[in-house]
C-alpha cells in the first residue's frame, strides 16, 4: 500500500478542569502519515496546506475514534436479506430451542448470503472486528460453519474474525462433542458452551468435556450462561477452579453471566477478584428486559468486560441495529456515567479496551506505530459520540477506506 496523508482529523487532545472540576474534552486537528496500514506520524495540522508530495485525503474535521470490536455476535442465525419475519413466542428457552432446530435446515441454504448483509451492517456502524458463534449441531452438522467461512472470508481485508464453535442445543444433550472436534479441525478457533446446568443438566461433565476440547486444541473459551441465581453462580465457581487447574489464565470468556447479577454484592466482589486474577472475561450485550452482571463493578475489579449485539433480526429478537456505539451508549444510560469524562471511558468497552485519553488527559491513541484503523464520526469529543451515537461518516481499515466517505454530509444507513 502506498503512503499518504490524512489530514485535519481531529483528536481527542486532554480534559478541560474548571474549578477543580472536569468540565470537558480538547480536542485538537492532527495530519497522520499512513503507511502499509500504519500510522508512520502524528502531527498537529498547520493552517497553510500541508506540503507533500505524497496523496492527500482531508478527513474534513471528522472525529478519529479507535475502531470497534463486536464479540457476541450469531452471525448464522439472522434473517437479514430475507423476507421480513418476527418471532414466534415461547414460553422458555427449551421451546426456543426446538423452534430453532426445525428451521436450521432451511436457513442454512442461505447462510452465506444473510452473514454478508450482517456483516455489512456491523462494519458500517465502526466495527473491523467480530467474534461471530456458529451452531454446531447433528441438525445440520457443519453447515453453518462452511457458509459463514465464506461469508467471513468475502469481507477479507475488511473486518477481522473469530469463530466460535458454539453447541447451541447442548454438547451432552445432542451428543456434538464429535462435531465440535470436526469443527475445529475445519477452522473454529474458539470452544464453546451453554448452560450445562439448564441445557445438558449435568455441570461438572459438560464443563470437563468443554475444557477438554480447549485443552485438544490449545483453544479459548467462550460460554454461554444464561443460567441465573445460585444455579448460574455455582456453575461459574465450578468453571474458575477448572480454568486455574487447568492454567488457562487470560483464555476464557463467559457471556451473559446473568447469575452475577443475582446473588449478593459479596459473593459477587469475591467472584470478581477471581476472574481478575485469572483473566477471564465478560462478554455482556447490556441487556434491558433481565439483571445482569454489575459490569461497573467487574469492571473496578480489573475483569475484562467487552460488548456485543448477540443476536437480533432472527426467530430470537426482531430488535436491534448492529450499532456497537449505540451498545456504549445504552451501557452508559445504565450506569448513569453522564459526566465527561465517564462518557469518554465508556467507549473501552466497545474498542477491546483502547481509550482515547488517560484520567489525567494524555492521549493514548492513536499513536505511531497503531495500525490506521479509525471510525471517523460526526461529533466534537469522544464523550458526545457515545452521548449521541454520532453518525459515522466512514471507517479505515488498515489505512484503506472500507465504508462511507470523507465529508460530514455522508449518511450512515441500515440494509
Amino acid at each position: 500500500m502506498k503512503a499518504y496523508w490524512l489530514t485535519n482529523v481531529t483528536l481527542d487532545s486532554g480534559y478541560v478542569h474548571e474549578d477543580g472540576r472536569l468540565e470537558g474534552t480538547e480536542t485538537a486537528l492532527y495530519d497522520i502519515r499512513i503507511k502499509d496500514g500504519v500510522i508512520e506520524e502524528l502531527q498537529v495540522a498547520q493552517s497553510m496546506p500541508l506540503k507533500t508530495d505524497l496523496p492527500v485525503q482531508d478527513a474534513k474535521r471528522l472525529l478519529a475514534l479507535p475502531p470497534f470490536k463486536e464479540m457476541h455476535n450469531h452471525l448464522d442465525k439472522t434473517y437479514l436479506g430475507l423476507p421480513w419475519k418476527s418471532c414466534t413466542p415461547v414460553p422458555n428457552l427449551t421451546e426456543r430451542l426446538k423452534l430453532e432446530a426445525a428451521e436450521l435446515a432451511e436457513l442454512a441454504r442461505t447462510g452465506q448470503h444473510r452473514a454478508e448483509h450482517m456483516l455489512q451492517l456491523l462494519l458500517q456502524g465502526g466495527a473491523t472486528h467480530v467474534r461471530t458463534h456458529v451452531n454446531i449441531d447433528p441438525y445440520i452438522g457443519l453447515k453453518n460453519l462452511e457458509e459463514i467461512q465464506k461469508a467471513l472470508d468475502s469481507f477479507g481485508g475488511k473486518m477481522t474474525h473469530e469463530i466460535v464453535a458454539f453447541p447451541q442445543h447442548g454438547l451432552l444433550r445432542t451428543n456434538s462433542t464429535g462435531l465440535m472436534r470436526q469443527a475445529m479441525k475445519a477452522g473454529a478457533s474458539i470452544v464453546g458452551g451453554l448452560d450445562p446446568g439448564g441445557i445438558d443438566r449435568n455441570i461438572e461433565a459438560s464443563l470437563y468435556e468443554m475444557m477438554n476440547l480447549a485443552a485438544e486444541f490449545e483453544a479459548d473459551i467462550d460460554i454461554h450462561l444464561h443460567d441465573p441465581g445460585h444455579l448460574g453462580f455455582y456453575t461459574i465457581k465450578k468453571l474458575v477452579s477448572l480454568i486455574e487447574e487447568a492454567g488457562w489464565k487470560n483464555r476464557a470468556a463467559i457471556s451473559h453471566a446473568f447469575a452475577l447479577g443475582d446473588v449478593s454484592v459479596e459473593e459477587t466482589l469475591e467472584m470478581a477478584d477471581e476472574m481478575a486474577s485469572l483473566g477471564i472475561a465478560i462478554m455482556s450485550t447490556v441487556p434491558i428486559n433481565r439483571v445482569m452482571p454489575p459490569i461497573d463493578v467487574l469492571h473496578e475489579k480489573g475483569v475484562h468486560v467487552a460488548l456485543g449485539c448477540d443476536g437480533f433480526y432472527d426467530s430470537w429478537s426482531p430488535f436491534g441495529t448492529g450499532d456497537m456505539l449505540e451498545k456504549a451508549g445504552r451501557l452508559a444510560e445504565r450506569y448513569k456515567w453522564k459526566d465527561e469524562y465517564a462518557l469518554s471511558q465508556s467507549l473501552q468497552f466497545i474498542t477491546g479496551g483502547i481509550r482515547t485519553l488517560d484520567r489525567n488527559g494524555n492521549r493514548l491513541w492513536p499513536k505511531v506505530g497503531d495500525a490506521a484503523s479509525m471510525v471517523l464520526v460526526e461529533a466534537s469529543c469522544s464523550a458526545e459520540a457515545v452521548a449521541r451515537r454520532s453518525r459515522r461518516a466512514a471507517v479505515i481499515s488498515d489505512g484503506s477506506l472500507i465504508f462511507g466517505g470523507l465529508s460530514r454530509e455522508t449518511e450512515l444507513t441500515y440494509n
